[in-house]
This record gives structure tokens, sequence and C-alpha cells, in this order.
């Protein structure tokens, strides 16, 4: 696999294990069937359990029968579930970072030892809900809302392009408490068999078509008490954005060198004229330019590793990461599809795949914009966004 500046030379033993275990996975269980379930629009749900079994959910937490495996070890694993296809990063990372890490963060003894071993194994499905029909790039203006009643609160509103919803046993939800004056942000953890939730499927999806995604729908749901998380503000569904946009940084970079292997093997292989096309000058500058890229992406990711693994790691420097390496994965992933001609928009090959679904990616968890926008005020101390 391209690694053109040698990083992985300096990856430790767990970081490899990790690496070869989770790359083997997307080798013999997801390679195999992932065209298929993109093109019928199914997300391959055999592999929930296996996936916990593997450790692959909430990997860099710790206590709870989890990992806590290092950060460059779970960016590795991210990386290697992409280069499979985005649909299975994307469950991983929202069973760790949405789900798990806010309830390892802001959860009580109780809500851990309810939720933490169920949800790495896959014996319970999570999904956060953030994101509203209205309040996208805005969630702080959310409507949702929840009231106190009795030793509970009664929860309305609606969140909206939410993985894992349709097949969730518990949700994250983000709501107002309009028992408060000061109207906080508070974080609820939600039974989808609750009455008043409803979770339908949203079909019929161009792009991140192997992976399940729906709505919360609440409509007078009743929690108690018990179920809310130990934190007020927009600090608890940012903080958990930012891990799972370091999670997207790395795996972004595995779709694109997936990308990259597959137009560098082709090229060796297809003839045209007489040769090889990989002999022609125009496809080895598209070569080599997606492995320039490719591996800018991961020097990035690296760097990030080693800052998060100190504590140092700000929320805009993932936003630079996020915000590079998924347009990287996105133009690449359109360079490989050319250089495979005709052959390259069929369902066998997996560049197109990838690219339709960095179409997700470049919007989900913070768009490009979005994204530009938190840099530039970082940079020049002025905020775009009042």
């Amino acid at each position: 696999m391209l690694d053109y500046v040698d990083l992985e030379a300096d990856l430790g033993e767990e970081e490899r294990l990790i690496r070869d275990t989770a790359r083997r996975f997307v080798d013999e269980q997801v390679r195999p069937d992932i065209g298929d379930h993109f093109l019928d629009g199914t997300f391959p749900t055999d592999l929930i359990p296996e996936m916990g079994e593997l450790g692959f959910y909430g990997s860099n937490l710790d206590g709870y029968g989890l990992p806590n495996v290092s950060e460059r070890a779970y960016g590795l694993l991210m990386q290697e579930l992409e280069a499979g296809d985005s649909g299975v990063r994307s469950m991983a990372s929202v069973q760790g970072a949405l789900v798990m890490y806010p309830i390892h963060r802001f959860g009580t003894e109780g809500q851990k030892e309810r939720w933490l071993p169920e949800l790495a194994t896959g014996a319970a499905v999570g999904c956060f809900g953030l994101t509203e029909p209205e309040h996208g790039s805005d969630p702080s203006s959310m409507a949702t809302r929840a009231t106190r009643d009795g030793d509970g609160y009664r929860l309305t509103g609606s969140k909206t392009w939410i993985t894992n919803a349709p097949i969730a046993d518990v949700a994250v939800v983000w709501a107002r408490d309009r028992s408060d004056p000061d109207d906080p942000v508070r974080g609820f953890l939600v039974e989808t068999e609750r009455d008043g939730v409803r979770t339908p499927k949203i079909d019929e999806k161009l792009s991140l078509r192997a992976s399940i995604t729906g709505e919360i729908s609440l409509s007078d749901a009743w929690v108690p008490a018990e179920n809310v998380l130990d934190v007020t503000g927009m600090k608890g569904p940012l903080s958990c954005l930012t891990q799972a946009r370091y999670g997207i940084a790395w795996g972004a970079v595995g779709a694109a060198r997936d990308c990259f292997e597959t137009a560098r093997e082709y090229a060796t292989e297809r003839e045209q004229f007489g040769k090889p096309i990989g002999g022609f000058q125009l496809q080895q500058e598209k070569l080599a330019e997606l492995a320039t890229r490719v591996t800018t992406g991961q020097l990035l990711a690296h760097r990030l590793a080693d800052l998060k693994e100190r504590g140092e790691l700000r929320p805009q420097q993932v936003s630079m990461a996020k915000r590079n390496n998924v347009r990287m994965a996105r133009e690449g992933s359109r360079v490989a599809r050319e250089i495979l001609g005709g052959n390259g928009i069929t369902a066998d090959y997996p560049p197109m795949r990838h690219l339709a679904n960095m179409e997700t990616v470049y919007t989900y968890e913070g768009t490009h914009d979005i994204h530009s926008l938190i840099l530039g005020e970082d940079l020049t101390g002025l905020s775009a966004f009042e």
C-alpha cells in the first residue's frame, strides 16, 4: 500500500496489529460484497457483531472492557475501514466517536455500565441526533426541545440525516431544555423503543448508499432524568464532532489510497497502443499527483495523532485535516476513475463508489465551507458567523 515517505516504518507493534487486522477484515469481509450493497442501498448488518468482536467500536476509549489503543492506532483503523467503504467507517465512527464517546466522557456510572459494553460488542447500536431539517450548519439554533415532566423529560422535535437511526437501540439526542430559564443544550440517551420515538429510513440516496441513514422523530417522548448526560451547552455535541472528524481525516486517506492503488494496478495492466497506459506521460502525471496528495494527507493525519496523544490537539487543527483530506479524496477519486476509463463507472471498481461517497463526507460533520470559516476565524481572530 502507498506509504511513500515510510510513515508506517515507525508504527508500534499494537498499531501494526490493528492496521493488519482491519485490512484483512476489509479484504475478506467487505470488498467481496460492498459493490452489491452500494447498488442495493443496504448496509452489511451481519458485519456489526464481527466488528464488535474485533474491537472496532470505541477502541481508543478506556475501561469497561474497551481496548484503549493509541490515537494513531485508532486513526489507522478508520483509514483501513474507509478503504473498504465510507459506510463501514461511518458505522464504526458513529458508534465509537458519537455515541460511546459522549457516554464515556459525560455519562454517569450507571449509563456507562448500561451501554458501553453492549455498544462495544455490537450487541447494541447507537446513533447521534444533532442535525435537524432546518438546522444543519447552525446546530445551536436547534428546535428540538425538552421539558421537565415529573422525574423525567418530554422530548419533541426532529433530527435528520442520522447514520444508523433505523437500526439503533439508543440515540444520543441533543435538545434545548425549556424548563431551564437559560435554555441550555442538554444530551439525552433515548431508547428508540420508547413511545413517541420513530426512526424512519431515508431511501433513494445517491451517495453513501452502503450505509443506513434515517431520521429521529420525537413526539412528546418521555425519558427519565437518569438518561440525561452530565454536560450543558454546545461543548457537548461539538466535542463529539471533534472526535468523529479526527477519524474522518484518517478515513478519507484510506479511500483516496484505495483509489490510487486501483488506478496504479489498472494502469500497469491495461494496454493501449501497444503498451500499458501507465507508460504514457499523461497517466504518470495523474498518478504522481494523486500519490503526492495522498502522502500529504497521511502526513497531516499522523501529525494530528501525535498532538491528540499529547492532549494538545485543537478542534481547528482537526478542521484543517478534515477539510484538506476529504477534498483530496473527493478530487483524487475522480482522477482515479478517469484513469480507469469506461470501466471506472462500474461497481466492479471502487473509485466511482468512493467518489459518490465523498460527496456525503464532504458535507457531513461540518461542510467544507464551514471548516473554511472555522480556520478563517482561527487565523484572523474575526468570526464570519456573526
